[in-house]
Order: C-alpha cells, then structure tokens, then sequence
C-alpha cells in the first residue's frame, strides 16, 4: 500500500498561525468539559460526599477496568440552554470486565439527576448506539425523576427509554441497573426492566410513588425503606437481584455480572500490532486554517491518523475534490471519503458512490471526513445533471449498511451534509472538531441568498427597496447563523456525538472502530434505484 508523503511545512509563518487559532478552540472546549465534570458545583458535590454517596464520575472510574479508556458521548449537551451543560447525566463507551459496554450515569449533583429534554435525548441516542452497535447497557442509577416544569416535553418520547431497555434485551444485549440513590416515578422502571438490577442498602429508593404521594393517593403511611428500600426488594419484592452493603459493593457486583456475560463479539478482529502513522498527530492542528472556507488536504490528516501513513487512493485523478481510498486505523480495514476543496461536482458524487458499492461488497466500514460547501450550483452544472448524481450518491449512503463514522473536520453545509453521511443518515458514531461548522449553508451566503430575495421582492411589488434596513437585517442574520453553525451549539442540540481535539482523532476512531466491531459487520449486497 501507498504510504503518504506529508508537504505540511511546520517551520511557517501559515503553520503557527493555524496552530495558535486550533489552541485557542481547543481551549473554549476544555473550559466547558470542566464545567461539565464539576456537575452542579462544589457546594452540591459536597453536600452529595457528606450523605455518603460518591460522585457519578467516580462511581465510573470504579467501574471500569484500571487504565482504560473512555469514549465520552454528547459532553456538551444542553450548552447554551437554561439547563446545566452536561444535560445532568453521563454517557459513553468502556470497557468493564474486559466488555465494551454502554454506561449511563445520572449525576445527582445537578437538581437531583432530573432528567430534562436533554439529558431525554443524551439518554436515547446512548441507548440507540448500543442498540446498532450491540453493546451491553450499565445503568448507574440516581435520578429524582422527570424535571416536571418541562413535563410537557418529557412524558411522551420518556416512554423510549423504556422500549429500547426491552428491546436490548430481546435482542440478546444485556442491561445492567446499578441503584444508588432514587430511581422514582417512571424511573423506578429502569431496574425493573433492565435483565440484572443491583439496589445498594440504605441508598436505594425504588417505588412509583414516595412516601408523600402515597399518603395523598392512599392515607397509607409509609416510609422510603418500605416502600422501595433495597432490603425490601430483596427479600420481600424481588425486584432485586442483588444486595449490595454499599456502593463500592454494587459496582464490584456489577463487574462480577459482566463478567459472567461470555461475550463475544460478532465483527472481525483487529490487525496485530498496526503501526503508528509516520506523522505527529500534534501537526494536524498546524494544518487547520483558522476560517473553515480555507480548503486543505485531508491527506494530511490521514497522514497522521491511520497505520503506517498508508492510504490506497482510488480514483485518484478523478473527482479531486474528493478523496477516496483503502486504510486501517488500529488495525481495522476501512474505507475513507475525504472533501479536499470542499464543493462536490457530479464527478465526485459518482467517484463516492461506485466506492461506497466496492465498501459495502468488501464489509468494510467507512470514515467520511466532512469538510464541504455542497453539491455544486449553476446552469451548467444543473444541466450536467448534479441532482441525479448527488441523488445517487445520498442513495449510496442511505442503503450502505456497513458501519460508517463520521468527523465534521471543517464545515458541513447544505446537501454535502448528506451525502457524506451526517446525523439523517445514521453513522454508528459521528464527532466534530472544535472550529467546525454545521448549517444549511455559510453565515454570509445565506444572508446574501435572503437579501437578493428580498431586493427581487421589493422590484416585483413596485416598492423602493431600503438599503439600510437591508443592511442591519443581513448582519443580524450572519450573526445568528455563526452561532447556530458554531460546535457548540450543534453538539449541543446532539446533531453529534461530541466534540474531539483533533489530535485525538486516530484515538477516537480506533475506540469507535473496536465499539462497531460488537456487532456484525456486512454490506448490503443490493441497492436502491439509481436515478441514471
């Protein structure tokens, strides 16, 4: 196989700069990721320390196996919104008892692990990763119930959770439910539907209704360990499988039943000992243009994120926008659909489509690197047909069936967000980078786009058209779609599932690789109508 030669010259003037701008990103994002460790503060920790209880971070880190890594999943969910960054519950990928499983953890610090709109949607897109990459679920369990002033939004789609706990389980992918505190209301279903529950004495609460509606529903009067305690449920309920003395004692119970699970993964193993790219992962950030309309070669990138720096391009001469080619990445064979200029011509849209088709005949999982504008516009490129063909291509993606995972290194606009499989069209796992940017199109096309609209109206109604109220309207427009477009937002709305440094990348996909590779890993074998 071809091994890349990098042209990135480390010693410019062009190479600090995008460096120093990468930091500077790179920075915005650690300050938010310690707002989410610290939960919801110190005075909450303490308070949660002083009855006893550990942290949800900590009760992680006893879970998994000593010195191994974790893939984080939607860190910053709900930033920018009324609720606390983090969305008041943990989720990721690791490995316990030497199983990768999904773990899910409530974080009690943060009104009492509540669960709002976000942390709804944070708890339904873990379930739905392990559910198409078969990974078995660990509850840590704590949660005073729905966050009921959003109500509304909760009660209906909460039922999800519920659906997808039965269905893992019908599919043969355990759930583990490890109960520390409360687990109330709609939430006490959890241990009551997961395959193992673990209720931790005098910590657990589990009941439909505490104490105070009981007594308002019933006139019964009743106490919490009565009603849902773990010394209850183990003797008298059994809704209880196991007794734990305390929470130390449920996770060591926890590793114990993972243990006993005899998994076994269904994909491909990993090459042995794949070596390290020939390039420091360090440069990639020298490599990044500080505005993301700035093209560049992800031949750079892949020069530092896969084996050996070995890329296998096809169709290397055509369709140049668009890189195509044959790598591993820790070892796992994959396919790589990279933007190099950022627009797809139909060149580039039948190059990616007849190389998803070889992907899927090989069983070989895809990375799609986005950085692009769209599909190309324009008289002439209409009549050369770059709807059929960017058809064909979004028709590709949407009937591939091998794991695909994708990183938005850039800039994702318009129908390219598509074809190089976003969030619409299911990637197994899909991260951005810290400055990239997501939106129908860029900040000042699109304020342009409305402000020719507007002009145009203006002239067909015969009415004088105000410059000024053009003006001030396209620069509040500009404004609100930087923000909407910027990584924060996005991942905060999870339109992904997190944002990664860049230098992390070849760690990202090894881990991500290794999660798809639980469950079996096949193309389809026939496709959908091609518009020709």
């Amino acid at each position: 196989m071809a091994v890349l030669r990098s042209m990135l010259d480390t010693g410019s003037e062009q190479y600090r700069v995008n460096r120093e701008a990468q930091l500077a990103a790179i920075a915005e994002l650690d300050a938010e990721l310690e707002k989410v460790v610290a939960g919801g503060g110190e005075r909450y920790v303490q308070r949660h320390r002083d009855r006893g209880k550990l942290p949800v971070r900590e009760r992680l880190e006893l879970l998994l196996d000593p010195d191994s890594p974790f893939l984080e999943l939607s860190a910053l969910a709900a930033w920018g919104t009324e609720f606390t960054v983090g969305a008041s519950i943990l989720t990721g990928i690791g490995v316990v008892s030497g199983v990768e499983c999904m773990v899910i953890g409530h974080d009690p610090t943060v009104r009492g692990g509540a669960m709002n709109p976000y942390s709804l949607r944070k708890t339904l897109r873990a379930l739905e990763v392990a559910r198409l990459n078969r990974l078995p679920v660990i509850n840590l369990v704590e949660s005073g119930g729905a966050d009921l002033p959003t109500q509304a939004e909760l009660f209906v789609p909460a039922g999800r959770i519920f659906h997808e706990l039965t269905e893992l389980s019908s599919l043969g992918i355990p759930t583990v439910a490890l109960v520390f505190g409360n687990s109330t209301a709609g939430g006490a279903y959890v241990p009551g539907m997961c395959d193992h529950a673990v209720l931790v004495d005098k910590g657990a609460k589990v009941f439909l209704g505490g104490p105070p509606l009981v007594r308002m529903a019933t006139g019964e009067d009743a106490d919490d360990e009565s009603l849902g305690g773990a010394e209850m449920h183990s003797r008298v309920s059994g809704l209880s499988d196991h007794f734990a003395v305390d929470e130390p004692d449920a996770i060591r119970i926890g590793r114990e039943i993972v243990g006993r699970f005899n998994w076994r993964k269904l994909g491909p193993a990993p090459a042995g000992k794949p070596a390290e790219p020939l390039y420091d992962p360090e440069e990639i950030l020298g490599l990044l243009p500080p505005e993301s309309k700035i093209p560049f070669d992800p031949r750079e990138v892949l020069a530092r994120v896969v084996d050996g720096s070995e890329f296998d391009e096809y169709k290397p001469l055509y369709g140049t926008s668009l890189v195509t080619g044959w790598a591993s990445v820790h070892g796992y064979p994959v396919g790589v659909l990279a933007n190099h200029r950022g627009v797809l011509f139909s060149e580039e849209a039948k190059k990616a489509t007849e190389f998803i088709l070889l992907a899927n005949q090989t069983d070989t999982p895809l990375v799609f690197l986005q950085n692009t504008t769209g599909y190309m516009v324009g008289a002439d490129y209409e009549q050369g047909g770059i709807i059929k063909d960017g058809a064909k291509m979004i028709n590709a993606v949407t009937n591939s069936t091998v794991p695909h995972l994708t990183i938005n290194m850039a800039s994702s606009f318009g129908a390219g967000n598509y074809g190089m499989s976003g969030r619409a069209y299911d990637p197994r796992l899909m991260f951005a980078w810290p400055s990239a940017k997501l939106a129908v199109m860029g900040a000042t096309q699109l304020a342009g786009v409305m402000s020719i609209v507007g002009r145009a109206s203006a002239e067909s109604q015969g009415k004088p058209f105000d410059t000024e109220a053009d003006a001030a309207r396209t620069a509040a427009i500009e404004a609100q779609i930087e923000q909407e477009s910027h990584a924060f937002y996005v991942t905060a709305r999870l339109y992904d599932d997190g944002i990664v440094d860049p230098r992390d990348t070849r760690t990202v996909l090894g881990m991500s690789l290794s999660a798809v590779h639980n469950q079996r890993i096949e193309g389809r074998r026939g496709f959908g109508v091609f518009r020709m």
